[in-house]
């Protein structure tokens, strides 16, 4: 069975065998430019063409999605739509969708299985989306953990 393994280090550059997912979260208000897309973007331009493209194009871009775009022969960058807009709302609601989360982990995870991929992120949704990690990783157990996908979380030093 697979645990969630917690790495020191960058979650753009995993050391694992064999094919790998970058899962990340994105806003669906087509904004790319804070937290971790700015590592993404450095190493790669095309995850970031490809999601203003898709939110340009309105095909299915919403709460929920997952954009996968293949950025070397082993490595897909996971752009995650799981946080509506980027500020608090009127009511003090944090960015961060728990529900979407899920979805888009639920995407991720048939994508890892087809691709024989393993999965590695940075600790998503608990930066400018607002989340806490409490809330998070019982959704990464539920979506892939427990279907045996090997899943890696990345703090920075």
């Amino acid at each position: 069975m697979a645990k969630l393994n917690y790495l020191i280090g960058d979650a753009t550059s995993p050391h694992i065998n064999g094919n790998k997912i970058i899962v990340h979260v994105c806003n669906d208000i087509g904004g790319w430019g804070k937290g971790f897309v700015l590592a993404i973007s450095k190493k790669w331009k095309e995850p970031e063409q490809q999601y203003r493209e898709w939110f340009k194009s309105n095909v299915n871009f919403n709460l929920g999605n997952v954009q996968f775009v293949q950025v070397e022969k082993d490595i897909w960058i996971a752009n995650l739509i799981g946080q509506h807009k980027i500020n608090k709302d009127e009511n003090g609601n944090v960015p961060i969708r728990y529900e979407a989360i899920l979805k888009g982990l639920e995407k991720v995870s048939c994508f890892s299985i087809d691709k024989n991929a393993s999965v590695h992120m940075p600790r998503i949704g608990c930066g400018l989306a607002g989340g806490t990690w409490e809330q998070i990783e019982p959704l990464i157990n539920q979506s892939l953990i427990e279907k045996d996908i090997e899943t890696y979380v990345y703090d920075l030093k």
